[in-house]
């Protein structure tokens, strides 16, 4: 009897973990832009859960939020300390988001590579207070209970997140006009025409490559219109040729795979407004491709 009553409690206890898993998926994941790292605080959050004397919890959700968010900012605090010694630019880690478009969220808030990005600026609390408001559409109070904080202090978090994001962005095209752009920057990407890729690109315009010092990627950020659309002309014969593209969805945008040889080599993302490109991430760390070696299988 006393087993049968502790499996009931584990499959209630699991049930309920599983109900909630795609909504603090979504929370570890803004806060720490690596869906690697996200995993290992579901992790960490399902074995509190299962030592935890449930009886006595009325909101399973709201606990584990509460775990997964406590938990994602302790290790985003330890993750901008190894952040800090990255061979090259760091770059958030893609997700396919067409089967979740809003990776388990109210809205489709902080989701883009762009924006999380920025959000790495952020210290980790306010980045879980913006991502709780924005994301989740949590009330300001609930948000302060899971910080410790007061609802106050909460909004001040909020606010200077929010202040911080408008300033180092500007207005994102929508989806249609984002494609269609990337289309044209695509095409002259390929074939090196210097005139198409300074027309498409913002002045301001800066690429980053993300190899994590194994492959060959640049370094330093490339800044400027004249400056990017060279290096993109000057890399096109060696990179291009030899490459098989394929449309994909990464973080609510459409992006480019690029795979040699049936191997994914290069995820290429851009960031669109009415200036034209305004940033271009090229994420070329192969343990941040790892997911779309599926998506080349398939």
């Amino acid at each position: 009897m006393h087993a049968e009553k502790d499996t009931s409690s584990l499959d209630r206890a699991t049930k309920e973990f599983v109900t909630a898993r795609s909504q603090l998926f979504g929370i570890a994941y803004r806060v720490l832009g690596s869906a690697v790292e996200a995993e290992d605080i579901l992790q960490e959050a399902w074995l509190r859960w299962q030592n935890t004397d449930r009886s006595v919890v009325r909101e399973p959700t709201a606990f584990l939020t509460t775990v997964t968010a406590r938990l994602a900012i302790n290790l985003a605090q330890s993750a901008r300390v190894r952040r800090e010694s990255y061979v090259g630019p760091w770059l958030p880690e893609p997700v396919d988001t067409s089967q979740d478009p809003q990776l388990g969220a109210e809205r489709a808030e902080a989701v883009e590579l762009a924006v999380l990005m920025l959000l790495e600026k952020l210290n980790p609390v306010e980045r879980a207070a913006y991502v709780l408001r924005e994301a989740f559409d949590y009330p300001y109070k609930r948000i302060a209970d899971i910080l410790e904080t007061s609802e106050a202090n909460t909004r001040q978090l909020v606010s200077r997140a929010r202040r911080h994001l408008a300033d180092g962005r500007r207005e994102p095209a929508g989806t249609t006009a984002h494609r269609r752009l990337m289309e044209v920057f695509l095409d002259a990407a390929q074939t090196g025409n210097l005139t198409v890729l300074e027309h498409v690109l913002a002045e301001d315009v800066v690429s980053y490559s993300d190899g994590g010092g194994i492959r060959g990627a640049s370094k330093v950020p490339v800044m400027g219109r004249t400056h990017v659309s060279h290096y993109l002309v000057a890399f096109a014969p060696r990179f291009w040729p030899a490459g098989e593209i394929r449309w994909v969805e990464a973080n609510g945008r459409p992006a480019v795979l690029v795979s040699h040889g049936g191997n994914p080599v290069a995820l290429l993302s851009v960031e669109v407004s009415s200036e034209g490109i305004d940033r271009i991430m090229w994420i070329m760390n192969p343990a941040k491709l790892l997911p779309y070696v599926e998506t080349l299988d398939a």
